[in-house]
């Protein structure tokens, strides 16, 4: 059995290591990686699109620069018509697959907001640089999106005007979230 002086003894090695090694830790050289966020950064990064799109910044996209945006910046993981490939999901199809035991959750098959599609590509894509598409450019690829899904034609141009008005293929398969303290268009499916 150990003695009082033995545990004692034992106690303080282990305070003089955990001083040691915070001491060498903090010595640690720095890589001079990354640098803190400008105040401008944090305000663009502050905004939420809803689904009736009123945060939607002005811009446009049409579908044919919506394909030659993917290609440059999606295609790699997303594959070149958007049926997914070894980097990333599909974003194309599933359409009847979401009550089956292999549900397939794409643009057109999962999505209720075209709006929820331009935010997400704006803050997430591409995802090797998010947030470096312009509007325009974010605009071009949902356009490109919806209609590789058949949501809207190829002579369509999509702006904060008309996106909200686009009415996605399940846009009513969401219940409706009772709380008190969320807005209207939250609680709506």
């Amino acid at each position: 059995m150990p003695t009082r002086k033995a545990a004692a003894g034992f106690a303080g090695c282990v305070c003089v290591m955990v001083a040691a090694t915070l001491l060498l830790w903090g010595q640690l050289p720095g890589y001079g990686v990354g640098r803190p966020p400008t105040l401008e950064e944090i305000e663009s990064w502050d905004v939420i699109v809803g689904p009736e799109g009123k945060e939607l910044p002005p811009g446009e996209g049409a579908v044919m620069a919506g394909r030659e945006v993917f290609s440059l910046r999606c295609a790699e993981c997303h594959g070149s018509e958007g049926q997914g490939a070894d980097k990333g999901d599909a974003l194309v199809g599933g359409e009847g697959t979401l009550t089956g035991t292999r549900p397939l959750k794409t643009v057109g098959s999962y999505w209720p907001y075209a709006t929820t599609i331009w935010d997400y590509v704006n803050r997430a894509m591409p995802f090797d640089r998010p947030g470096t598409l312009t509007h325009d450019q974010v605009y071009a690829v949902v356009a490109f999106l919806l209609y590789l899904n058949g949501i809207i034609g190829e002579e369509e141009v999509m702006n904060a005007a008309n996106l909200p008005l686009v009415t996605m293929p399940n846009r009513n398969g969401f219940v409706p979230d009772p709380r008190p303290d969320l807005g209207e268009m939250d609680r709506a499916p």
